[in-house]
């Protein structure tokens, strides 16, 4: 870009995707006198799914702003908890995310999932088919017009990721009504009912069951669930702590 300049300053919760020369303080950027800003911010390498609102002389820009030489241009993040208006709140993940959605899952949040790498077009497609938001750490795929709703996954760590989103997105929590398998419902169950997928060990200590509507998986409070149980508390302590 070789035309008109002007002085970008970006937030620091944006860092993480800017170079370290544009990190702190304000710095000049060439302008093409075309692009939008929405498209110069996203030459940075910022996702504009991260971006709460653009500032330029202390007043709010839609991204399709075109920028003007000498003005002054503040990038800042999301609000938080950010609200995704037209559709009820559910999320579509990545094949990279496994761990993510079968957390969202156990929570009792809508969560799709893809577990093939069905190519950034598809996924893309089905978030606006469906209307849900896309949670990636694939900025390629968070730049697609056609996505409904989209936002960047910060942390490789689950817990941190899981933090990070109820942090975000505030959705409402209903642990233990949820396959985490393949996100169905899950219903009440009788040991009768289920006997054919349990083994006899199961079947003699435990008693109260719940199955899947949609796959027909069974649910009992097994060996595992002291470590699920703890994921559910610490979720739900985010949750009182925040009202």
């Amino acid at each position: 870009m070789n035309g008109a300049e002007i002085h970008v300053e970006v937030a620091p919760a944006l860092h993480v995707f800017v170079p370290p020369s544009r990190r702190g303080g304000t710095t000049p950027l060439a302008t093409d006198g075309v692009s939008t800003l929405g498209h110069v911010i996203e030459s940075l390498g910022i996702p504009l799914t991260e971006v709460g609102a653009l500032v330029v002389d202390d007043h709010e820009v839609p991204v399709s702003h075109i920028p003007k030489a000498g003005e002054r241009v503040s990038v800042r993040p999301v609000t938080r908890p950010q609200r995704v208006p037209g559709a009820p709140l559910r999320f579509l993940l990545d094949v990279h995310l496994g761990t993510l959605a079968r957390r969202l899952r156990l929570l009792g949040v809508d969560t799709a999932y893809e577990s093939t790498d069905i190519g950034d077009p598809a996924l893309a497609a089905r978030s606006a088919a469906e209307k849900r938001v896309m949670l990636s750490r694939d900025r390629g795929l968070l730049r697609r017009r056609e996505l409904w709703a989209g936002a960047f996954v910060y942390s490789t760590r689950p817990d941190d990721q899981l933090h990070d989103i109820l942090d975000r997105f505030a959705p409402d929590l209903h642990p233990w009504t949820r396959c985490t398998a393949c996100n169905g419902l899950l219903k009440q169950a009788t040991k009768d009912e289920l006997s054919a997928q349990l083994k006899h060990g199961t079947q003699r200590t435990y008693d109260v069951f719940a199955q899947c509507t949609s796959c027909g998986r069974a649910y009992w409070k097994g060996a595992h669930h002291d470590q699920l149980e703890a994921v559910v508390e610490r979720a739900l302590s985010m949750r009182t702590q925040g009202d």
